[in-house]
């Protein structure tokens, strides 16, 4: 039992920190401030009393509504609360109680209020992209494995590799390609992880993107003409590479080896 406390520690500690970022989520792309004022209901303006801001558990006791206007809430609320919690639980069992984790843990925060944000507004906030490219330089300086040389090489190949993309797209395809918040996500990410992840990284959110933008396509879900906001893919594949990197890349050698 006592083995299992640290992981309930971390998952609880990241379902608070969600709480926050659910504030930054709603605030950052109205250019509000996610200190002041303190948290209260978008619809009716009332302060949320401490007992109603418990992460996960009560929006469950009130019903997924406000307490004051009974306004429903966004199941947005709760599920950033217990991915983040799950996710600070993840980089604790993969990683170990230190530094590194507590860099990781700040990266996995910043990718899903990135997700967030594009899906709901088809914009990726450069008050975190570029903090986040400084402080993944920092961290990798100091504390993270992958080393200050791979870090820099990963901001260049990452944000290097999208920006010739998105330069070369109108002359490529006729129409424009990446926009620059992923070109600096994807920098950030290089950053924290690398240049080889950062690759692992492209491959998983195109081959993820375009699978689900077909579908949506198929289903009439959306146009063929559409935008499909891609910050999300890249998240999710930046999540695969710092899991699964080196499982991966080990899959990979072996299935080369096999097919000689």
């Amino acid at each position: 039992m006592a083995s299992i406390v640290p992981y309930l520690i971390a998952f609880f500690f990241g379902a608070i920190v969600g709480s926050f970022l659910n504030v930054c989520i709603h605030r950052l792309p109205r250019h509000e401030s996610v200190v002041w004022p303190a948290s209260h209901c978008p619809s009716c303006a009332s302060p949320i009393a401490v007992y109603d801001n418990i992460p996960i558990l009560s929006y469950l006791l009130l019903g997924g509504r406000c307490r004051t206007c009974r306004t429903l809430i966004s199941p947005r609320y709760p599920i950033i609360e217990l991915a983040n919690g799950v996710g600070y639980g993840l980089i604790l069992w993969q990683f170990g109680l230190g530094w590194p984790s507590a860099a990781y843990a700040l990266l996995f925060s910043a990718l899903l209020v990135i997700s967030a944000i594009d899906l709901s507004h088809q914009i990726i906030p450069d008050r975190i992209t570029l903090p986040g490219i400084v402080l993944g330089l920092l961290c990798a300086s100091m504390i993270l494995p992958v080393g200050l040389l791979d870090s820099v090489l990963g901001v260049l190949v990452g944000g290097g590799l999208l920006w010739a993309l998105a330069w070369a797209s109108p002359y490529l395809f006729g129409r424009e390609g990446m926009g620059g918040g992923d070109i600096k996500l994807l920098a950030m990410i290089g950053a924290f992880l690398g240049w080889k992840p950062v690759l692992l990284t492209i491959m998983v959110g195109a081959l993820v993107g375009s699978v689900i933008g077909l579908g949506l396509i198929a289903l009439k879900v959306m146009r063929r003409d559409q935008y499909l906001p891609f910050g999300p893919f890249l998240a999710l594949g930046a999540v695969v590479s710092l899991f699964f990197y080196r499982e991966l890349l080990t899959w990979y050698l072996g299935l080369i080896a096999g097919s000689r």
